[in-house]
């Protein structure tokens, strides 16, 4: 984990697995669903409409039985290549209809060496106190552990 900027979080992490694996486990929702929590709960809901201006919505039981749930909205795809969103952590109550506070993540898929693929998610919190508060929630080993498992779904895509 890196900070590029004073409102931005870059996470990058070479995958051993071909790109287009990689970018289908990202992609399709049966796949999100077996990796996404980590090794920190049950996904619950991985529900995507996977199209520029579709939504998406994840939802995870965390070990203690809280339910954590983020939703955001599709920006630009270019298959195998990136993916920008937004993304909003939810409250209880009913979920906002606009992506007002949500950060934007742009994920990039490239090939590395070996047949591997480097993924890199750029997080603009669009504030430093944002930013840091997102840093500080345990952030990197949460996706240290998204990574391990995607990794493990990759490599044997079934």
């Amino acid at each position: 984990m890196t900070f590029p900027s004073d409102r931005e979080i870059l996470l990058t992490r070479t995958v051993n697995a071909p790109r287009q694996l990689v970018y289908r486990a990202w992609t399709t929702p049966g796949l999100v669903r077996q990796w996404w929590a980590g090794r920190r709960g049950e996904m619950t809901v991985a529900e995507m409409d996977f199209r520029v201006g579709g939504a998406w919505r994840y939802v995870m039981v965390a070990h203690g039985g809280f339910e954590v749930a983020f939703h955001g909205t599709y920006r630009e795809i270019v298959p195998n290549e990136r993916i920008v969103h937004t993304e909003i952590m939810e409250t209880p109550g009913p979920a906002p209809d606009s992506d007002e506070g949500a950060v934007v993540n742009t994920v990039t898929f490239s090939d590395a060496d070996g047949g591997a693929t480097l993924v890199s998610i750029r997080t603009d919190a669009g504030s430093k106190e944002v930013r840091d508060l997102i840093a500080r929630s345990g952030m990197e080993g949460g996706v240290r552990e998204q990574f391990e498992l995607l990794e493990e779904l990759a490599q044997n895509p079934g």
